[in-house]
Parts: structure tokens; sequence; C-alpha cells
């Protein structure tokens, strides 16, 4: 098990560049997830470390040795694919031991450590069948086993839940939250472009885009406390509302007025120089509050609803921007063009200055 580092670390294509200036220390023990939109470099930061993609620029170095010019065989990472990649011809037995034989490994200890794997994957009953006959969560749990019984430093994951169905992805991530916590030393890497997959397996989220890294941190500090406007968006479904305002007054409590007219109090200490500035607050769709009060956070016009039993979306258009989303617990029964009012809790609401950057908080 091994600590990573990257350090101004890039990726060219040519005269294109893919990713810049990557910096990220990655401690022992830790199950790192990157995310980010499509084409933001995940998979491509990925390879880069298994080795798969040369590193154009900058650094990688696994417990202090450069990295840069070591084969991918000889970094002592394990690597576990989208598309499975089995051996169709060999039996799950043989996929999984197929390192160790090629390491000429003695044939009583390849027996014991697969049996070991395949116990802990609850792949025993499958050891001697074909990858044809298995379901694709089986087959992801092989592969798996095969990274394993290699006893890697570090475990690198490509969106390997991305060809299963709901309720696969659902059971086979719970298992490898599982393997996880038998393999509390284990350092893992984890591309996803799932958020339930991030925000439940990661210890630490790496958030992408632009080429480089916007924020790192836990799962609850990049929902809680996002950096910027994108994060604040990308991390959660729905995404966070985000709306224009004004800021009007100074002091231990900032007055904002929103373009419909609302005003807001929000619990962050502003300085006189932002007095009639734009701004803009994100609140959760969770956090959005219907009230009857004349005292309102926002109002408007249910354009869409969505009922999915244990919560209900309302979608509010506007003239500019995405639509305005709540979250309603349980079933709400309200009606299209119905006009509706919200109010949030202060010390919900984030606060992003002209420069998408967050305003500092008061806890």
């Amino acid at each position: 098990m091994a600590n990573l580092k990257l350090i101004n670390a890039g990726k060219m294509y040519g005269n294109v560049p893919v990713l810049t200036d990557i910096n990220l220390e990655i401690k022992k023990g830790e199950l790192i997830v990157f995310v980010g939109p499509s084409g933001c470099g995940k998979s491509t930061l990925l390879r880069m470390i298994a080795g798969l993609e040369k590193i154009t620029s900058g650094g990688l170095e696994i417990d202090g040795e450069l990295m840069n010019d070591v084969p991918p065989a000889k970094r002592g990472i394990a690597m576990v694919f989208q598309s499975y990649a089995l051996y169709p011809h060999l039996t799950v037995r043989d996929n999984m031991s197929f390192a160790l034989k090629i390491a000429k490994v003695a044939k009583d200890e390849i027996k014991t450590i697969v049996e070991e794997a395949a116990e802990s994957l609850q792949l025993t009953p499958y050891l001697d069948r074909l990858p044809k006959a298995l379901s694709g969560g089986q087959r992801q749990r092989v592969a798996i086993g095969r990274a394993i019984v290699r006893n890697p430093k570090i475990y690198l994951f490509d969106e390997p839940l991305s060809n299963l169905d709901a309720a696969l992805r659902v059971a086979t991530r719970i298992e490898i939250a599982q393997l996880k916590e038998k393999m509390p030393e284990s350092t893992m890497i984890y591309v996803t472009h799932d958020q339930v997959e991030a925000m439940t397996l990661a210890t630490r989220i790496v958030v992408l885009n632009n080429r480089g890294i916007e924020q790192v941190g836990t799962p609850l500090e990049l929902y809680e406390k996002p950096l910027n406007k994108f994060v604040a968006t990308f991390i959660g479904s729905p995404a966070m509302n985000i709306l224009p305002a004004k800021v009007v007054a100074t002091g231990a409590v900032t007055s904002l007025t929103l373009a419909n007219g609302a005003v807001a109090e929000v619990p962050i200490n502003t300085a006189d120089q932002y007095l009639d500035n734009d701004f803009s607050i994100g609140a959760r769709p969770e956090d959005m509050l219907l009230t009857q009060s004349d005292e309102y956070l926002f109002k408007g016009n249910v354009s869409y609803i969505e009922a999915l039993g244990e919560i209900t979306l309302l979608y509010f258009n506007r003239e500019e921007g995405a639509p305005v989303i709540v979250k309603i617990p349980g079933i709400a029964h309200f009606e299209r063009d119905q006009e509706l009012k919200f109010t949030v809790d202060p010390k919900k609401l984030q606060m992003f200055d002209a420069l998408d950057i967050s305003c500092k908080y008061h806890d």
C-alpha cells in the first residue's frame, strides 16, 4: 500500500493541452474518486498514473520514487477496467490466477491466494465457470479479484460499474465499499461520472474541469462548502439553484436583493466595498422551504412536476439561467402553473462573487 503524489503533472496530445498543473497527494489507505464532466480528463489522469499514458510534464511519485519512466508492470498498480477485460476461454479461477502464474508463484500459493480472494468477493461457487456463464456484476467482481490477488500498492478503477444495470450497480457498489473496509490500508483511485458512487465511496473527491482540479475535499465538504459555482452545481443531484443577487447592506449579516425583488439575509461578513456589487447565491433544492410569507427568497409558477414517490421535484422556468428546482419530501400535490413562494434557512445559502468564487462563510 502506498502514498502517491502528482507534482505539476500535465498531459498534451500534440499541441493540445488535456491536463495542466495537476498537484495532488493521495495518502495510504484513501479511496480517492475523480469526478467531472465528460472530456475533463478523469480517465486520462488515471491512465497517466497507471503508466498507460505518458506524462508530458511534471512528475508522479509513488512512495517518494519518481515513476514517469517506469513501465506499467513495475509500478505496483492493478487496474480494473470498465469492460472487465477477462479472457473468455479461461475459467474464473484461471482468470484470477493468470498474473500469478506469469510471476511464477508456486501452485499451492496461487490456489490459496485465489480462493481467499474468491471468498471475499463471494465468487467461490463460480471458480470453474467461464465468463460467459456469469452476470455482469459477477464478471466485474472477477476483474476486481484479478486485481486483488496481485496485492498491488495501488488499485485503479476506471468507471467499473457503468456497464451494469441500476440494481447491479447498487449491489456492486456496496460490495466495493465492503471490500475497502476489509482492506483498510489499501490505496484506491476510482473514476466515475455517478455522483452516488462518488459521495458514498470516497474518502475524498477530486473535481476536475477545464484541464485542472477545481476542488479536493470530503464528500460533505464539497456538498456544503463548494469553492465556486462549478463545484456547487456539479456536486449534488438535482444541481444547486443559482440566483443572481446584489449586496444592499453589509455588517454581521449581509442583506441581498435578488433579481425578483426578494430580499435575503446571509450569515457572511462583507466589506462596504461590496455594496451594490453583483453576486450569486446558491440554494440546494432540498433546502428551499415552502412559505406563505411576503418575505420569500423565490417565487415562480410550476412548469413541470416529477413525482418520484419518496420525493417530488418541482421545476420553475426562468427567463435566464437554468430552471429552479425544488425538492419536496414525499408525495406533494401541486399543479402546473401554480404560483409558489419559497424561503431558505440563511445558514444553508451559498454566496459567490462576480468571479464565481465562494465568499467566506460563518459557521
